[in-house]
């Protein structure tokens, strides 16, 4: 092996250990974390797999197969306190470190034995025992030449092993089933099967040009990867937004216009706050709901001149959303804010309307104060369970600096 090698960090269970630091009663039980209605499970411990228990689940179907399982209903934001105390504590140990989501994290592993002075293995389990100690939670770690084959270690030592792929890795290689690796969902998958390539082996060994032709730079990329050299390297920072999305679930199939537009409210309040994060303008603005199982582009509205306004944002996706098919119930919705504007670099003309308008900033200015939402739109008021439950104001994509959801 030469000198550079890249590591991957994985977290075990990561929400189910985030919860057992806080609470030792949850340790070595079967343990579920609920969603945002408190009605399916999100993520699952150990223990409550062995049951049969699926992420997605029911949890009136989790009980009939684990009765003594706890739930617990997910909170992000003290996950993500969690999630950032890792984050710090990988940055002592590699100079170069990659947010890649909550729970996994790209490094540069260079220097790992150095650090600990012990040979590459022994020092990363050094490492994985060092995150034990002091965060708390058990994590698998991958090391290898790229970051391809080191997320392949991690995912095949889980739970809480550590493994070093080097660039003759043909046994590894030949256990692992092709679908394994990132960025090749089933349709890719199916195309490889097709051409008899059925293990990351195979992938490796195939022509570089077919891999091309199939799957495009991308398959490619992976193809060297495969083979050791690190053509996907460490970021440190996270690229700018192409599109900031905000929206989920709606609590649920309704049919209830009440309800309906009240989330959408809730969604461009939602989408304001990361315009206002990234420091950007939206040029256009997009709506889609998911109604009978069927997800529905409901329009492209342009925005006049960029806006990160609430009424700007407002009156474009109200027209919209006024004219959705009403004969199905509705059950996701997400707005998407697009053409997006550094706020420094916009040469503003006599029309621009500010995003810092007196009430929009009077509303931010109070919900800095005085916590999220703290100030919110009237119109939300049907969506009672966000009112109950302060989990609602807080969700996965809220976590800035992530590379991916």
């Amino acid at each position: 092996m030469g000198t550079s090698f890249i590591g991957h960090i994985d977290a075990d269970c990561f929400y189910v250990s985030c919860e057992r630091i806080r609470s030792y009663s949850l340790r070595g039980v079967p343990c579920g974390i609920l969603g945002n209605q408190g009605a399916c499970v999100i993520a699952k411990s150990y223990e409550l797999k062995s049951y049969g228990v699926k992420t997605g689940h029911p949890i009136w179907e989790a009980k009939k197969l684990c009765p003594q399982a706890v739930f617990v209903k997910r909170d992000f934001r003290w996950y993500e306190v969690i999630s950032r105390r890792l984050l710090d504590l990988l940055k002592t140990v590699s100079p170069l470190v990659e947010y890649y989501s909550i729970d996994e994290m790209f490094f540069d592993a260079s220097e790992l034995s150095r650090y600990f002075q012990l040979p590459l293995e022994a020092a990363t389990r050094a490492l994985q025992t060092l995150v034990q100690e002091q965060i708390g939670v058990p994590v698998s770690i991958g090391i290898a030449p790229s970051r391809t084959l080191a997320k392949l270690g991690s995912d095949a030592s889980k739970p809480f092993g550590v493994r070093v792929v080097d660039q003759e890795c043909e046994s590894f290689l030949r256990s692992q089933p092709v679908g394994e690796l990132c960025g090749i969902g089933s349709r890719s998958a199916r195309k490889l099967h097709d051409r008899n390539i059925h293990t990351c082996w195979d992938y490796r060994q195939a022509d570089r040009l077919m891999i091309r032709n199939l799957l495009t730079i991308k398959g490619e990329a992976l193809w060297w990867e495969l083979r050791g050299d690190a053509v996907n390297p460490i970021q440190t920072s996270r690229p700018p937004h192409k599109a900031i999305a905000r929206g989920g679930s709606c609590g649920g199939k309704t049919m209830d216009a009440d309800r309906i537009r009240a989330w959408a409210v809730r969604n461009i309040e939602r989408l304001i706050e990361a315009l206002d994060h990234h420091r950007v303008y939206a040029g256009l603005i997009s709506l889609q709901i998911d109604a009978n199982k069927t997800a529905l582009w409901l329009g492209r509205t342009p925005l006049a001149v960029p806006s990160a306004s609430f009424r700007t944002i407002y009156d474009a996706v109200m027209p919209m959303l006024e004219a959705a098919p009403t004969s199905h119930p509705v059950s996701h919705m997400h707005i998407i804010a697009e053409n997006l504007t550094w706020r420094d670099r916009i040469q503003k003309s006599l029309f621009f309307e500010d995003a810092q308008s007196p009430l929009d900033q009077l509303k931010r200015d109070i919900n800095q104060k005085l916590g999220r939402f703290a100030i919110r739109s009237a119109e939300t008021l049907p969506l009672h369970e966000i009112y109950h439950d302060a989990t609602h104001n807080y969700d996965i994509c809220d976590i800035s600096g992530k590379m991916c959801f």
